[in-house]
């Protein structure tokens, strides 16, 4: 079956996914590793790449996406060039990062889940990233910035447009 190629749609990307599943010594088991892989390749985890990775493993499609819409680490619509991520665990939301995401909320006009129009960027709501002691903690793209205020929000951003 041909794959419709969209934007990040591609059969090269098919075509990598493929080859990384048809090298498992295993596959039952092996769905959480396929969709981290999946999700690397594609950003995120469309009904399309569900249904290959479903096809590819042998079971129901309905199986796939129960697991991607359970784990909050998978993601069903494309992210962002660059990822926000807010930690609202206790420590940090005791510590002012509900204001801290409203801010990110007003200065990119999106909400958490979201993508700016230009891609640019996705804003996450985490429950903990495990960094207590540097709370409120905001990570982008994996790096991470410690006791952040609101006011430290427009210098974050502009290491990133």
């Amino acid at each position: 079956m041909k794959k419709v190629c969209t934007n990040k749609l591609t059969d090269e990307k098919f075509k990598a996914l493929d080859e990384f599943i048809d090298k498992l010594s295993y596959k039952d088991g092996a769905l959480i590793t396929v969709l981290h892989k999946a999700q690397e390749i594609f950003g995120y985890l469309p009904v399309e790449v569900q249904l290959h990775v479903a096809q590819k493993l042998d079971m129901p499609a309905a199986k796939v996406n129960g697991v991607v819409t359970f784990y909050s680490y998978f993601s069903e619509t494309p992210k962002g060039e660059h990822v926000i991520s807010v930690c609202l665990g206790t420590a940090c939301f005791v510590r002012g990062a509900e204001n801290i995401i409203k801010e990110f909320e007003k200065r990119l006009s999106i909400k958490p889940g979201q993508t700016t129009a230009d891609g640019k960027f996705s804003i996450d709501a985490l429950r903990c990233v495990g960094a207590c002691g540097l709370a409120p903690v905001v990570m982008v793209d994996g790096k991470v910035y410690g006791r952040v205020k609101v006011e430290d929000v427009d210098a974050i951003l502009k290491n990133y447009i």
